[in-house]
């Protein structure tokens, strides 16, 4: 047995009646939770451009709509506080998060490794992958990573995402475009500017419903494996209220109700 010192067991006792007593100021860091409910207002980052998480009403320009707008709504809700949308974009996503423009991004936000290495994800809540989308006659052209990836053939994508780094990854022999958003890509596609684009699966099920001249490439077989999540600073704290949360609206109904609504919604919308 190590004996313990009477000395080093009365300083134990005086630490441990300090900290008790709030003597001794402990230097905790206060979490993005208690920040929230302090200043009554979470700040939702957004893009506004990925249908159907995201986007901008066609009735109404200046306004956010989709799935994690409303869940956004609901979030804010939970906590008694009041809703900041706050804009950003798919090359500035990380730098506004780390620079505290927004409390948590909400916009069909890939989880991956690059992001996770500075910032925290929740739970996922989505789960899919990349899916080619192009014309219906050009459907038997662009089957496997290889046939796309072939001089000539004209791939389209967003700036700052995952759509990019899967595009740039795969496809070094193709034809690369850049295009300014994600909302006009479609259109290009349907008119002839561009050949396909390789975005997830959701987004050209959806599409293809908008768009009759385009047809998604076996969405049931995607190319990768990805997910979806929530994303904000490393905080434990936080990430198990959103958990929760998030569990709660799983298994209870409400996302399932809010992902048919808003898909289903926009679908009509567009047609």
């Amino acid at each position: 047995m190590i004996p313990i010192k009477l000395a080093h067991l009365s300083s134990f006792f005086i630490l441990l009646v300090l900290l008790l007593s709030g003597g001794l100021a402990v230097n905790a860091e206060t979490s993005t939770l208690d920040k929230i409910l302090q200043d009554k207002v979470i700040r939702v980052g957004t893009t506004g451009d990925y249908i159907p998480f995201s986007y901008f009403s066609v009735n109404e320009p200046v306004k956010y709509v989709g799935i994690d707008i409303e869940l956004a709504k609901d979030l804010a809700g939970t906590l008694g506080v009041t809703l900041e949308i706050v804009p950003t974009s798919w090359p500035t996503l990380m730098d506004d998060l780390m620079a505290d423009k927004f409390d948590i991004g909400m916009s069909g936000i890939s989880i991956n490794l690059e992001r996770q290495k500075v910032a925290m994800f929740s739970d996922p809540l989505l789960s899919g992958g990349k899916v080619a989308i192009t014309r219906d006659e050009n459907i038997s052209k662009f089957m496997t990573l290889d046939q796309i990836n072939s001089p000539g053939v004209r791939v389209i994508f967003n700036p700052g995402g995952t759509n990019e780094q899967f595009a740039r990854s795969n496809f070094p022999n193709a034809q690369l475009i850049l295009n300014e958003d994600n909302i006009t890509i479609f259109e290009k596609i349907v008119n002839g500017e561009a050949d396909v684009m390789v975005t997830d699966a959701i987004e050209t099920i959806i599409q293809q419903e908008v768009h009759p001249e385009l047809q998604a490439v076996n969405p049931d077989k995607p190319f990768n494996y990805t997910e979806k999540g929530y994303l904000f600073k490393r905080d434990p704290v936080f990430k198990s209220y959103i958990d929760q949360w998030l569990n709660l609206r799983l298994n209870d109904g409400t996302y399932q109700s809010i992902y048919d609504n808003q898909i289903n919604q926009y679908v009509d919308l567009n047609k």
